[in-house]
């Protein structure tokens, strides 16, 4: 029986027991804020019943004792932020596989605050002490940190986290021979709840997962990513060979940008045995945000009876009833699966979803910080049609935003947690989901922001120092050199698909609308969503020298020069730098063009023409008429396909996407 014991009782942590006093997690309530008149009233009714505190079970644990659970942790122990924009540590621990069996080698991963890499972890048991063998740190919110240790005789252990010599955390679990296994009818039984040492842990794998990766990093497939054990924690940890790549029963997930965050999630509940569920939602339209309907969650019957088949299975149904409009639902919808949350550093944590205005849906996995020499960084991942997932960094070109004639409500948004009330899962409300309870607070901050205070807001989180204007400008161009190499791939595709097909001609959608939103061929390769952000990034590239006048206070301008005299000389640094940087595609002929950022800059009025697969190569980066580059063109969009381009223009000049 694990046992909860508390050194002083904290009005928060008492509502926190009496409404949810059955879950596993136990997480670190924040330090006390001055009583108000209802706190006192409740600290005295909590001071009541001393006995109920003093020794808590956990009625909810169906496994208690036994490895795979997080820990449960010690109130008052938490330690004051460093800076205002630093939470409260979450003091978790986890072990890792869910059952080691004697002789195995097995994990410990915790969360806490910055110092959580010089904290003890601390394993006693029937045997002397072991000691890790290596250690792995996150060095960004969330802090977290694995140390790994050898296989040890079956027995009770204990496992006790210590943070300045004070134990912080601790966790009592058991290596066995003997194996628990399940007979349950339904995709997984939920184990345990969500809470703040959950979403801890959620964060922490996230940000591990990508830990190092910058936008270079791509993968062919989501369970790419999970079947590496040096970036997946949770790597087999059903011990089931569930993530072995050459295994005959493995987890294969291929999601598109609206399945990703789902995947991720479903994937970590399935593994620790969290409830998970999903909304099947219409897709709204113009004046009504998308609406929620029937909720699908993990204790759905199943007629597999492998837990990894059931797994899959479930994802096909995730795949099947999660779309673009999932994410957009409006942001103070009680009954949604994401909830809306506050622009700020410390929230805005790796798993945080980004659901933008037109259907693309990224999710956050770190931070780089700024230093004098180079501009700060908030890295995401997304998932395209064919399956690839790959790095993205938070700028206009990838994440747009805008609440101006769009279907449904964009912006930064985290999971619902799912807990118990009155013995059934149930999704907590938007008044519960509070800082003072341990969860990231819901917020209606981006409801009707504008576009220029919504990126000026996030620039200012990403660099809170001033940045050097030259860098700034540097630092933008190789972004958005990054994403034109990123299309010479994606157009690529589409020559290929040509090659192998000769003659074929991909059926292009009627309306605006649907170009942008089709699936099958033009999906898989037309570039009209690119292509927009694309022309969007270019913008804020040539628009940089401008912005400079606009936002002084933003940049380290010496006082012996002026605004005006820097914002001249990047317009010259922007001429000679981009015409250093190049890009390079194949011919129709099979000759290669090279082509530098400065020329794509000057053709860019020809990108709002370039999306369709069924024109050649040479149009698609947009190569003049009658010129030389263009002259091994062979392949022309049909003509009635060019009349609807031309109507749908608009959107790509005025850089507006249709409402979808």
């Amino acid at each position: 029986m694990s046992l909860l014991k508390f050194r002083f009782i904290d009005p928060a942590i008492c509502k926190y027991f009496l409404t949810v006093n059955s879950v596993i997690f136990k997480s670190k309530i924040p330090a006390m804020k001055p009583l108000t008149v209802t706190g006192i009233r409740t600290l005295i009714f909590c001071l009541s019943f001393p006995l109920i505190f003093n020794c808590i079970s956990c009625n909810g644990d169906r496994s208690s004792g036994k490895s795979g659970q997080i820990s449960p942790v010690l109130s008052g122990s938490s330690s004051k932020p460093d800076i205002d924009d630093e939470p409260n540590p979450v003091y978790s621990i986890l072990i890792l596989p869910k059952a080691p069996v004697p002789g195995e080698p097995f994990r410990v991963i915790v969360t806490g605050g910055k110092n959580i890499g010089e904290a003890a972890i601390i394993v006693e048991g029937p045997a002397d002490k072991p000691e890790a063998l290596k250690s792995k740190n996150g060095d960004q919110l969330p802090y977290w940190r694995i140390d790994d240790f050898p296989g040890c005789a079956a027995g009770k252990y204990k496992v006790t986290l210590s943070v300045d010599s004070k134990e912080v955390s601790q966790l009592d679990f058991e290596i066995s021979a003997v194996q628990n296994s399940s007979s349950a009818k339904v995709v997984w039984k939920t184990l345990r709840w969500w809470n703040s040492s959950a979403e801890a842990i959620y964060s922490a794998w996230i940000n591990a997962l990508f830990q190092g990766c910058d936008e270079n990093s791509s993968w062919k497939t989501l369970n790419e990513v999970t079947q590496n054990p040096e970036r997946n924690f949770l790597f087999n940890y059903l011990s089931l060979g569930e993530d072995d790549p050459d295994g005959k029963n493995k987890v294969i997930m291929r999601p598109d940008c609206a399945d990703n965050p789902f995947y991720l999630r479903a994937y970590f509940s399935w593994k620790l045995g969290l409830p998970f569920g999903f909304h099947l939602c219409d897709r709204g339209y113009l004046g009504r945000n998308p609406g929620t309907g029937l909720w699908i969650t993990n204790e759905t019957f199943t007629s597999k009876t492998h837990p990894v088949l059931a797994f899959n299975n479930f994802l096909r149904r995730v795949a099947d009833g999660v779309h673009s409009g999932t994410a957009r639902t409006a942001l103070d919808n009680g009954n949604s699966d994401y909830y809306p949350v506050p622009l700020k550093r410390k929230v805005l944590l790796p798993g945080t979803v980004y659901a933008d205005p037109y259907g693309h849906t990224l999710i956050l996995v770190g931070w780089v910080q700024q230093t004098r020499d180079r501009p700060g960084l908030l890295l995401s991942v997304d998932a395209q049609p064919d399956g690839t997932v790959g790095i993205k960094r938070f700028w206009k070109g990838n994440f747009l935003f805008n609440t101006e004639e769009v279907v449904g409500e964009p912006g930064f948004k985290a999971f619902r947690p799912i807990i118990e009330k009155k013995g059934v899962s149930q999704l907590m409300s938007n008044n519960e989901l509070t800082e003072d309870a341990g969860y990231i607070p819901f917020s209606l901050q981006q409801r009707k922001m504008e576009s220029d205070v919504f990126y000026h807001t996030m620039e200012r989180l990403i660099n809170p120092e001033p940045l050097d204007p030259e860098t700034a400008l540097l630092d933008l161009l190789q972004a958005l050199h990054e994403q034109l190499l990123v299309r010479v791939t994606s157009v690529a595709n589409g020559e290929a698909y040509f090659v192998s097909h000769p003659g074929a001609v991909i059926p292009m959608p009627s309306r605006a609308a649907g170009i942008f939103q089709a699936g099958g061929q033009w999906e898989d390769f037309s570039t009209p969503n690119r292509d927009l952000r694309l022309l969007i990034a270019m913008d804020a590239v040539l628009d940089f020298p401008e912005h400079i006048l606009r936002f002084p206070e933003d940049f380290n301008i010496s006082k012996l020069t002026s605004p005006q005299q820097i914002s001249k000389k990047l317009q010259a640094i922007l001429a000679e730098k981009s015409s250093e940087l190049p890009i390079s595609y194949t011919r129709t002929d099979g000759s290669v063009m090279k082509l530098s950022v400065a020329e794509i800059l000057s053709r860019r009025e020809a990108f709002e023409m370039a999306y369709n697969p069924n024109d050649g190569i040479e149009i698609r980066w947009g190569a003049p008429e009658n010129s030389e580059e263009r002259s091994s063109c062979r392949r022309h969009a049909p003509a009635f396909q060019m009349e609807t381009m031309r109507s749908v223009r608009t959107w790509f000049s005025k850089r507006l996407h249709p409402p979808t």
